[in-house]
């Protein structure tokens, strides 16, 4: 892996190769290659056809020159979880070599978007330039070898489009939803959740031992919301019958890499002298739930001694403790549930999120296996303006410098369809995978191959709700109202005037569809807003959200609201 470079971008060097020379080429895969490196090979056969007009002959024969040739690093040890690949470039030849279940997969995309100018935009939108026209001019690759290892090892933008389309979600490179083995199937690294719920389930044990779970306001809590009653976590027979649990979990799922032993996502800790004690000493609740995730973690090592056992840093337990260390075998998912979403997190001008930073500094102190539970969405109402495009790109390179490894970029991941969904999915996606790309930049390209002559409408749009948000000294979190992301009947007049341009301005009738379909953020907006409608202006607006949100396969109208459920409520309104 000697003289390396990063990850060649589309200029011309010399000695250089010319994608057009690839044209009479075959795509060579071994006769023993696992199901991705075959899929690899196929995607690169299916995407190089679509620019060139020309289908490679795939082939298990290795010759010397004359090949894309597709595989497994082959010095490469024990790599299970590794995603890195190289890319050789040479006059005659190609190698795309990974490690892993989806290095190989990756570098074939990362060499189809760096080397043809592929863009895996949504899951029904691939951009693939057309090289077979008279005029296409195929681009230089430099000749050389390049490398990359992506900087996350965990990596989910929570949108439903990649659950739903696994396919789509490797093409982006989120490595946590595939289960297939020709996608590379998911990171076995798993999503650090609140979890006290099926360690020791209150239906099993609360009738007989209401010990075990956390004492509020002088009670044993009974309440089960949020996947609660919390746990006593200084109860020695609670870690004992946890630890088993966990335990038991692990050995029938030996494949995993780690588990959550995390909170219920409810403030009712427990508040018993043990509990107490241990939380006054350490300044913070967080002192008694890692003392507690400590217990277990030292009890698992013992029988799975690689896998993690993680927990939550979030709300009350944000905080770091002043003495007590995570354990090495201990994974802290800090959560950024109170920040400012408009602001970058580490915006010295934003007060609001200056305690977050010194939180995960704190952190980023005491243990090296910090992964980020990020939100990008206003989760009271996924369908309004909500003004965080500019803050992602440097969210995402503020927790990579804080070393963070693993990222959960949260959104409308249990909905169709919401406020500008395939471009965020598209931006964050790409983002988290190499954070050193122009965030600007993705967004501009985004809505120049998605958008096409709507594209400056669009994006007049999307700089307006943001320069007004900006304006206003609102610092919204994620759950806004309208009124706190800037939203006046003014400046929604104004987005709906900058949507009937690009309605307008639209070139054919699949554009004007994908135009459409963000226009709905504006309408929610006015029916949010406005005020002095007549009833028959108002119910004539709600319909037409309504039928847009149909159209268009809106299912949710919020986190804990189904969209069918939130337009019986507008239309109750209106009698």
């Amino acid at each position: 892996m000697s003289d390396t470079k990063t990850l060649f971008q589309n200029h011309l060097a010399d000695p250089h190769l010319l994608c057009s020379e690839i044209e009479d080429w075959q795509i060579y895969v071994s006769a023993q290659a696992g199901p991705s490196e075959q899929y690899a090979a196929e995607e690169f056969q299916y995407w190089f056809e679509k620019a060139y007009g020309n289908r490679l002959t795939l082939t298990n024969t290795k010759t010397g020159d004359g090949q894309i040739q597709i595989g497994l690093v082959e010095e490469s040890a024990d790599v299970d979880q590794s995603e890195a690949f190289q890319i050789e470039v040479a006059p005659d030849l190609v190698k795309i070599a990974g490690q892993g279940a989806r290095g190989t997969l990756y570098g074939v995309y990362q060499f189809l978007e760096d080397g043809l100018g592929v863009r895996f935009l949504t899951a029904d939108h691939t951009h693939v330039p057309n090289f077979a026209q008279p005029d296409g001019v195929s681009p230089g690759i430099p000749c050389g070898r390049f490398q990359y290892q992506p900087s996350f090892s965990f990596r989910w933008s929570y949108y439903k489009e990649c659950s739903d389309r696994p396919e789509f979600a490797a093409r982006l490179r989120v490595n946590t939803v595939a289960t297939e083995i020709k996608l590379g199937g998911k990171t076995p690294q798993n999503l650090i959740n609140h979890s006290f719920h099926s360690l020791l389930p209150f239906s099993q044990y609360g009738d007989d031992h209401l010990e075990f779970y956390a004492l509020v306001d002088g009670e044993r809590d009974r309440n089960t919301h949020g996947g609660g009653p919390q746990l006593c976590v200084t109860n020695p027979e609670v870690i004992r019958i946890a630890t088993e649990s966990v335990i038991r979990q692990l050995n029938a799922q030996p494949e995993l890499k780690n588990i959550s032993v995390s909170q219920a996502d409810t403030d009712r800790y427990c508040r018993c002298d043990n509990c107490e004690a241990i939380n006054q000493q350490q300044g913070t609740p967080m002192g008694s739930q890692l003392a507690f995730v400590n217990s277990v973690a030292e009890k698992v090592e013992l029988v799975h001694p690689a896998v993690k056992v993680g927990t939550l840093a979030y709300w009350y337990t944000r905080q770091a403790p002043k003495t007590t260390r995570p354990r090495q075998n201990v994974q802290v998912q800090l959560c950024s549930i109170e920040c400012c979403t408009l602001h970058a997190i580490d915006d010295p001008n934003c007060s609001k999120n200056h305690a977050f930073c010194q939180d995960m500094d704190q952190w980023g102190q005491i243990c090296d296996d910090i992964w980020v539970w990020n939100y990008n969405t206003n989760f009271k109402a996924y369908d309004l303006p909500f003004p965080n495009l500019r803050s992602i790109g440097p969210n995402v390179r503020y927790f990579l410098r804080n070393n963070a490894k693993g990222l959960f970029m949260q959104a409308n991941g249990n909905g169709n369809s919401g406020e500008l969904c395939d471009l965020r999915n598209h931006l964050i996606s790409r983002l988290i995978w190499d954070p050193t790309l122009d965030d600007r930049k993705v967004l501009e390209e985004f809505a120049d191959l998605h958008y096409r002559q709507a594209a400056p409408s669009m994006i007049d749009y999307i700089d307006l709700i943001h320069d007004n948000a900006e304006a206003t000294n609102q610092h919204p979190g994620c759950f806004p109202s309208a009124e706190e992301v800037g939203l006046t009947p003014e400046i929604v007049d104004c987005s709906f005037e900058y949507f009937d341009q690009a309605m307008a301005q639209a070139d054919n009738a699949t554009v004007r569809q994908r135009v459409e379909k963000a226009s709905i953020c504006v309408y929610r907006a006015r029916i949010e807003i406005s005020k002095d409608l007549t009833s028959s202006e108002r119910k004539d607006l709600i319909e037409q959200y309504i039928s847009l949100c149909q159209k268009h396969g809106q299912t949710r109208a919020s986190e804990h609201k189904e969209a069918t459920v939130f337009f019986d409520e507008l239309r109750s309104s209106l009698s």
